[in-house]
């Protein structure tokens, strides 16, 4: 699939805002820690995705009633919901001069009922050209994301004939729609009723 940037500018995929702040001392000091123990852009991404992979837990998965969505929050808290730790892995590369970019998949039950859109990311390292998209959701029986630059290794491979979607577009700040259904739901039952079914 040919990813595209929402965004010609790369430096918008490096800025921090409201959601993606990672001038924020929570995210500053995981991000300096991190790259203390990796020392290049590419050990550097690996282990920012393995963090959030594995150290912030999916609330779905851990029970988590608390709604976040801004990176420092999710970092904090620790725990959040895709778009979430999405948040928080984007923030993390950031910090560092990775290019970070939030994309989406349009999933769905096994009979194609119920669609969701799922949030994940996409990285650039710095010099190349070449877009690699990661799910940070965090593994569980069934689901086994990877970091692998090369061949995707996603939580969840789109099955186009359920109506399952990967959309293309490579967002520099989080898509409103998805933005809205976190700031307005005041626990995540209530998130998982305003989660977007498209974009």
């Amino acid at each position: 699939m040919q990813l595209i940037q929402q965004s010609p500018d790369i430096h918008a995929y490096l800025a921090s805002d409201g959601v993606i702040d990672h001038w924020n001392p929570v995210v500053q000091g995981i991000a300096d820690a991190l790259w203390s123990a990796s020392g290049d852009a590419y050990s550097y991404a690996k282990v920012a995705f393995e963090y959030v992979r594995d150290t912030i837990p999916h609330s779905g998965d851990s029970g988590e009633p608390r709604v976040v969505w801004r990176a420092s929050d999710v970092l904090a808290m620790p725990g959040g919901i895709c778009y979430a730790k999405s948040h928080a892995l984007v923030a993390l590369l950031r910090a560092q001069g990775v290019p970070g970019a939030l994309c989406y998949q349009r999933l769905a039950d096994d009979d194609g009922a119920n669609p969701v859109v799922h949030g994940l990311i996409a990285l650039r390292l710095p010099g190349s050209t070449r877009w690699s998209r990661l799910d940070p959701r965090g593994n569980k029986p069934g689901v086994d994301a990877r970091f692998d630059l090369d061949r995707e290794r996603l939580a969840f491979p789109v099955r186009p004939e359920l109506g399952e979607i990967d959309y293309p577009e490579l967002y520099a700040a989080p898509h409103p729609a998805v933005l809205k259904a976190l700031q307005e739901s005041a626990d995540r039952p209530q998130s998982w009723r305003n989660l977007p079914t498209a974009l």
